[in-house]
């Protein structure tokens, strides 16, 4: 067989083919060198640097980088240092709270095994971040409790500085289980190093404690809210008009709406803390408008505990409905809250549950130069709270100095200025407006309204309509999160067909029954039961019971299915 041989380069193509293979290795290089050439002098991750903070964010990419460069350049101004922030981004506040547990178990381990010297067992690897154990100074080598006492104890860190952004209610965790810290080990470090710098800072005029019910800082200081956070409905406008709906959006209930079959963007809220906190408010707004009827009806035989007692159960089960059918008019529930305003957006859904500075956010993002914008947002009167997100210093923070001066730049004048302020203005963000509202109740003059990208927003005006009970809905939040999964995000198909069965056959009373049938999941067995399975994060009978409830929901959906088809097939 005739093999050609390949051809000997001749002295002409011989440089033709070096210079050839030099201009490929020159686009290589420069496709890797190239995004370090083309940095900005304002960033946040400078060629050099002389000191470097770590961050553990849920916020997105616009907060992180007007935040970042701002304190960067605040830093260089102050001290010449140029300063790296270093973020960390591992999701939402799910995925955070196991980064925490994670990171801390395994840092904590290696303090207990290799410098306490103790054998390190499962009773201990529980026991470390147990909020609910109470160690004496006197607890016994190797035990549970000892474990406790030399975790909190301890300056065991996890490389990580500070944690920015999430609500009270994860915060709280986390503070509990001593994650996070008021003071560095020098005890001059951190937030209660800034609250007993600027004590005129933290009043009921500028940063109060609570507001309608929602807490705003940790009473042993070791987080505090940065800015304000609200709930609402984002929706589109072209789509709801493409579905006939006339009315835009004004309450929670109206995605219970049947005109919005599929098209309700939802999130899991066993991934999302925002959406799990949504969720709650929404049973909170029907638990007040029970007790209310409750007292109409019965205010003359019971005493006002009585009637409370029996408004919070009837408006439990009230908010559930509601959820239950919300839940049936969704397109599928999402990993993010972040993903529904972009559902919303490009008209993949007519509406959704979003946190305010996402739908606000949304909302700029596709206006028009003319001021219209598709997009919409309401925060539901009467049926959310005032709340916030939070910022604290972690255990064992390996620059206290530099997260402590973080913390203030944040709740500063300055650092308030760049969430309301629009781009471009003194003070204001550079690039993009970031159209949250800050905490500081001083920051709402008329001088700075007139900067505001929101200047009609008047978040502690708005906040009177709305009072937030924790001990209602506090002990069943756990709860509320897993239920909301078992009957509505993994039972989901068979929800969704019942629905639309039903609402095509004039909801029918008997199949209405069947598939509002809360007797497995009231207000008593939520905060029982299901509270305390849920609390002894025992996985085998967490799997066991959410494979019960879920198994009875799909019986019960697939009743309300075939009693909505018998209605419709009746003469």
């Amino acid at each position: 067989m005739n093999r050609t041989e390949p051809a000997t380069p001749t002295g002409q193509e011989r440089p033709r083919r070096l210079r050839k293979e030099f201009l490929i290795l020159a686009a290589l290089v420069l496709t890797l060198v190239g995004p370090f050439l083309l940095r900005s002098a304002d960033t946040t991750a400078p060629m050099t640097y002389d000191r470097r903070l770590v961050i553990l964010s849920p916020h997105n990419e616009r907060i992180r980088k007007e935040f970042g460069r701002a304190f960067a350049r605040d830093w260089k101004a102050r001290t010449g240092e140029t300063l790296y922030l270093d973020w960390r981004i591992p999701g939402g506040s799910s995925e955070i709270a196991m980064f925490l547990k994670s990171e801390f178990g395994g840092a904590f381990q290696y303090e207990w095994q290799h410098r306490l010297e103790k054998p390190w067992t499962p009773e201990v690897a529980g026991a470390f971040a147990n909020a609910k154990l109470k160690p004496g100074s006197s607890a016994p080598d190797g035990t549970a409790a000892d474990a406790r006492r030399a975790f909190l104890a301890s300056s065991v860190g996890i490389g990580v500085d500070l944690l920015f952004g999430g609500g009270s209610y994860d915060f709280q965790q986390h503070a509990d289980a001593g994650y996070l810290v008021a003071h560095a080990a020098d005890g001059q470090h951190g937030l209660a190093a800034v609250i007993a710098a600027h004590p005129d800072w933290f009043t009921d005029a500028v940063i109060p404690d609570q507001v309608g019910g929602e807490p705003f800082r940790d009473r042993s200081e070791r987080w505090i809210g940065v800015v304000l956070a609200s709930f609402g409905v984002v929706y589109n406008r072209d789509v709801l008009h493409r579905l006939g709906v006339k009315a835009e959006p004004t309450q929670w209930a109206d995605l219970a709406d049947p005109a919005l079959l599929g098209q309700v963007a939802l999130s899991d809220p066993t991934k999302s803390g925002s959406v799990a906190k949504a969720f709650e408010l929404m049973i909170q707004q029907q638990m007040h408008r029970a007790i209310a009827e409750v007292a109409v009806e019965r205010g003359a035989s019971l005493p006002p505990a009585a009637i409370e007692a029996e408004g919070v159960r009837r408006g439990w089960e009230a908010g559930l409905r509601l959820i239950q059918r919300i839940s049936a008019n969704a397109r599928y529930f999402t990993d993010s809250a972040g993903k529904i305003p972009l559902e919303v957006a490009r008209g993949d859904a007519a509406a959704g549950m979003a946190i305010d500075s996402y739908g606000r956010a949304t909302e700029e993002f596709v206006r028009q130069p003319n001021g219209v914008s598709r997009v919409g947002f309401i925060a539901p009167q009467g049926g959310t709270s005032l709340s916030v997100d939070s910022i604290a210093m972690l255990r064992g923070a390996p620059n206290p100095d530099l997260a402590t001066a973080f913390i203030e730049f944040v709740l500063s004048p300055a650092g308030q200025e760049l969430w309301a302020f629009r781009p471009g203005t003194p003070g204001g963000p550079a690039d993009t407006a970031l159209r949250r509202l800050p905490v500081r109740k001083d920051f709402y003059t008329e001088n700075n309204r007139a900067f505001m990208t929101d200047p009609g927003e008047r978040p502690y005006a708005q906040s009177a309509a709305f009072v937030y009970h924790p001990e209602w809905t506090g002990p069943a939040f756990a709860a509320i999160r897993f239920l909301i999964r078992v009957m509505c995000a993994d039972t989901h198909h068979e929800q969704k067909r019942a629905w639309q069965a039903m609402t095509a056959h004039g909801l029918p009373a008997a199949a209405l029954a069947a598939f509002h049938d809360l007797s497995r999941v009231s207000y008593d067995e939520a905060i029982g039961g299901i509270a305390q399975l849920l609390r002894a994060r025992d996985r085998v009978q967490e799997v066991r019971l959410a494979r019960e409830l879920g198994d009875a929901f799909r019986a019960q959906y697939q009743r309300a299915y075939e009693l909505a088809v018998s209605a419709g097939a009746e003469p």
